[in-house]
């Protein structure tokens, strides 16, 4: 199984807010996901990224591959190095 941490859009048209989950990769991008640990809102200014880095860690050493975007996402929020 394929782990992948990544964004799941929420919110309306053009109107878009992000949840950062642990998902399948075999998942739909907003389809089933394994747990949210954080969320991405891009309409604020400055974006707003919430992250919880316990589970981000957790996540990475059990094996989680994240997206480029969480990568940059996280690497922004201070929750990876």
């Amino acid at each position: 199984m394929a782990v992948k941490i990544r964004l799941r859009r929420m919110g309306a048209k053009k109107a878009p807010f992000y949840r950062i989950v642990v998902a399948d990769s075999r998942y739909p991008r907003d389809g089933r996901f394994i747990e949210e640990i954080g969320y991405y809102n891009p309409l604020t200014d400055p974006a707003e990224i919430k992250v919880d880095a316990e589970k981000v860690e957790k996540w990475l050493a059990n094996g989680a591959q994240p997206t480029d975007t969480v990568r940059a996402l996280l690497k922004k929020s201070g929750a990876v190095k």
